[in-house]
Order: structure tokens, then C-alpha cells, then sequence
């Protein structure tokens, strides 16, 4: 009789096994989208001519998805490094930034306010320099995982990949510091005053005078692009080469962020 192998083990999901904390929070943020959504629906209120929920939304969908990003990297740190208490202790900090952040949009547009850039009264404005350090310091976990996975000389990645995994994270981080921190520091995200009011589909963006929130977005979003550029140019030549690529593509975008955080400073908009 032919014996029946007993079935193979389940691979476990690396983005609970190497980020729990990071991709729970994740799939929290998501699920909690339902009750923005049906805030948008059921609330008719509108602020700065916009839905007043479409900025909690906004920053639902953008945390769930920065989360979940560094869930996905986190398989490239050492176990070590996983599984020490100064990062344990640090990923617990990073998601009390990120509940912070989302209780304090919610909340501004449950009471019909706006959070950001709100110096209304010394409450507000407390939160807003508060909420600051709290984005600042969520942000920074690009940083240390990029650190980390730099150090980490058994990452079994093809060593573009892994450059540009790290620059991704890196730039994620020292770019979004200086777009947000400039934009934090003046009356609001437009350079100008719009008179119609048009934008850009989707985005939002203004379609008339400048608006700090393209360099910014672009800014948080290098942890995205330039891994894709990465698995691009590990095909284009041998590994010298690609390593230039590399860099090359990382100067490329760190320029495309300063151009349009530029452009916007000037009053100009993206289009």
C-alpha cells in the first residue's frame, strides 16, 4: 500500500510573521474606512469646499498603505533586529503616531473644523504642533528600516534591489520631512489664492496656483517608486551597472520632488 504524505505545512504570511503590529494596524485603518465612507454619505457638511470627510479618508487610505509597505520590507531585516526591544518599543510608538494622527482628523471633522493648519484657539494649535512631531516621528520608520535592511548583508536580494529598496525608504523619509515641514510652517498648502476653485481629478491639487501637497505626495511615495525602478534596472545590466542605475533613477526623483516642491513655492500649479 502506497503510503499518503501527510500535507505540506502552511507557508506562513510573512507580513504577520516579520510586522504584526505594522500589518494589523493596516487591516484596522481599512476596515475603519467604512465609517468614513458612511460619514461622506450621510454628512453634507463641506469645508474648504470639500467633503469634510475626505481628509480622514485621504489619510485612511494613505497609512493603510504606508503600513503595509513597511510590513512587506520588514522581511529584509534581520531576525534580530525583528525581534529586539528597542524596535518593538519603536513600532509600538510609530503606531500610537499613527492612531494619533487619525483621532485627531476624525475628530476635526466630526466637531466641523479642520485639522491641519487650524490656529484657531491655543487647544488647536497644541494639537497641531503636537500631531507634527507625532507625523514626523511615523515617518521615521521608513528611516530605520531603511538603516536596517542596509545592514543586513543577507537579505538574499540582487544587490540593485536591495540599494534601491533602502534609497526608497530613505528618501521617503528625508524628502517627506522637508516638503511637510516647510508646508506646516505657512498659512496652508496653496502659494496663492484660487478663484475658481478647479483641480485636478482624483488628487485634488490645484489647477491654478501653486499647491505644496505635489511635492509632498510624491515625496511619500519614494519607498514605492524607486523599488520598481530597482527590479527594472537589476534586468538592464550587469551588477555594477545596475547599481548606477540605480542611483541615477534615486537622483532623478529626489530632483522631480525638488522641482515640483519648487514650482509650487513660486505659485504655479503642477498643470
Amino acid at each position: 500500500m502506497t503510503a499518503i504524505a501527510p500535507p505540506a505545512p502552511a507557508t506562513p504570511n510573512r507580513l504577520w510573521t516579520d510586522a504584526p503590529a505594522f500589518m494589523a494596524l493596516a487591516v484596522l485603518i481599512s476596515l475603519t474606512m467604512v465609517p468614513v465612507l458612511a460619514a461622506m454619505t450621510l454628512d453634507p457638511r463641506e469645508f474648504g469646499g470639500e467633503d469634510i470627510w475626505l481628509k480622514p479618508l485621504k489619510f485612511h487610505i494613505a497609512l493603510a498603505i504606508y503600513l503595509g509597505t513597511l510590513a512587506f520590507f520588514a522581511r529584509w531585516m534581520t531576525e534580530a533586529q525583528r525581534h529586539g526591544r528597542a524596535w518593538r518599543w519603536f513600532v509600538a510608538v510609530v503606531c500610537a503616531c499613527v492612531l494619533g494622527e487619525l483621532l485627531w482628523i476624525g475628530g476635526a471633522a466630526a466637531l466641523g473644523t479642520g485639522s491641519h493648519f487650524n490656529l484657531s484657539s491655543p487647544v488647536w494649535n497644541a494639537l497641531y504642533s503636537l500631531m507634527g512631531l507625532a507625523a514626523v516621528t511615523l515617518t521615521s520608520a521608513s528611516l530605520v528600516m531603511g538603516i536596517a535592511i542596509w545592514r543586513n548583508a543577507a537579505t538574499g536580494l540582487h544587490p540593485a534591489v536591495k540599494l534601491s529598496v533602502v534609497l526608497g525608504l530613505v528618501l521617503t523619509f528625508l524628502l517627506t520631512v522637508l516638503t511637510a515641514g516647510y508646508m506646516s510652517s505657512t498659512p496652508g498648502h496653496f502659494v496663492g489664492v484660487p478663484v475658481t476653485g478647479e483641480r485636478l481629478p482624483v488628487f485634488g491639487w490645484s489647477r491654478e496656483v501653486g499647491d505644496l501637497r505635489v511635492a509632498h505626495f510624491l515625496a511619500t511615495h519614494a519607498l514605492h517608486g524607486l523599488p520598481l525602478w530597482g527590479l527594472v534596472a537589476a534586468r538592464m545590466g550587469d551588477a555594477r551597472g545596475s547599481l548606477t542605475l540605480v542611483w541615477a533613477g534615486a537622483a532623478v526623483y529626489a530632483a522631480l520632488v525638488l522641482a515640483t516642491f519648487a514650482q509650487a513655492i513660486a505659485g504655479l500649479p503642477l498643470i
